[in-house]
């Protein structure tokens, strides 16, 4: 099993707790990632957006790329699995920007390529927010521009949206054949999408024989398509304790509601869209990307009797929040990780 861990571009995770300890600052998250590499985590996964959707839309928010672009230079290990939205950014621009990342990186840029949701973000900022179907319309044109550019010199293309004529991108990123494509998402033209263009296919988290189903279409997809094995990642809240009550404890601190957070005047509006029960919905509202399901929460024993279950069912990369993180981060490596690697 491969450890990621989610970059805290929000300043933490969780919406009910106002204050976790972890700024959304530069300093923090350069430490953080540095003392990461030390303990044993292979990736961090920086989240591109422009408002705060954890904390509240007019709290910080650090930016993806430029905070990227940062720390592939002071890093020297850890794969940088950086999100980008293809309505945010042009394609040409971007293939030559994210290259030349890949290579103050050594190699180690990843993209987590994400069909923009938030359309009150997209109207804020002055951008095109295309309907579902669309958003997976223009990542198909949009990858298809970025994976030319980086594969041939010059590049042309034709398209509903793009458009090139004779580019040149050099240089080309040092990844070969090109930096890892994930992406996630669960309707039919977005599994279609990463089956035929992506690498790996990143989900929110859920039950392991949930997680195995999905593994076992894309991997289907995958083979209609005569195309390599995919890798598969998976997103948890993790929270490993000296004893069951001790983790039970703090799942019941994170998740008590907190009508006085900026995002609280959210929750009814979140509640209404969903058909989850009342005391999952709470749970899925007080943590994001559905990181309580994977039930990461326990003793090191049974935490990681549970991870077994992901690494049987496919996944490959387990993609972590934690708060604090950078305490907690220290628990699990000393705990799961450490032993894991000493033993193998």
């Amino acid at each position: 099993m491969r450890y990621g861990f989610w970059a805290p571009v929000f300043g933490g995770w969780l919406r009910n707790v106002r204050d976790e300890g972890m700024e959304a600052s530069w300093e923090y998250m350069s430490r953080l990632c540095r003392r990461a590499e030390e303990i044993g985590y292979d990736l961090t996964l920086i989240a591109e957006l422009n408002l705060n959707d954890i904390k509240g839309v007019t709290e910080p928010a650090l930016d993806a790329w430029s905070t990227a672009a940062a720390l592939a230079a002071v890093t020297r290990r850890l794969e940088l699995m950086v999100a980008v939205r293809p309505n945010f950014h042009h394609p040409a621009l971007f293939a030559k920007q994210a290259a030349n990342i890949d290579r103050i990186s050594g190699g180690r840029l990843a993209l987590n390529v994400v069909s923009s949701w938030w359309a009150d973000e997209a109207r804020q900022y002055g951008l095109q927010f295309d309907q579902h179907d669309d958003r997976y319309a223009r990542t198909t044109e949009w990858l298809q521009v970025v994976d030319g550019l980086w594969s041939r010199t010059p590049f042309s293309f034709e398209g509903q949206r793009y458009q090139l004529k004779e580019a040149i991108c050099e240089p080309k990123p040092l990844s070969s054949p090109r930096p890892l494509l994930y992406a996630g998402g669960e309707s039919e033209a977005a599994k279609q999408m990463i089956a035929r263009q992506c690498d790996a296919y990143v989900m929110h988290g859920d039950e392991p024989e949930v997680i195995a189903g999905k593994i076992q279409d894309m991997r289907a997809r995958r083979e209609r398509e005569g195309l390599p094995p995919m890798r598969f990642g998976m997103a948890a809240y993790a929270i490993v304790r000296d004893s069951q009550e001790e983790a039970q404890a703090e799942v019941e601190r994170i998740t008590t509601l907190d009508p006085q957070a900026a995002g609280f005047a959210n929750f009814e509006q979140w509640l209404s869209g969903t058909q989850l029960e009342r005391e999952l919905k709470i749970k899925e509202y007080s943590v994001s990307n559905r990181g309580l399901r994977p039930g990461l929460v326990g003793t090191p024993q049974r935490v990681r009797a549970r991870i077994a279950e992901f690494e049987a069912a496919g996944v490959d990369l387990l993609l972590l929040q934690m708060s604090p993180q950078l305490e907690e981060m220290e628990r699990f490596s000393s705990a799961i990780i450490a032993p894991e690697r000493k033993a193998a």
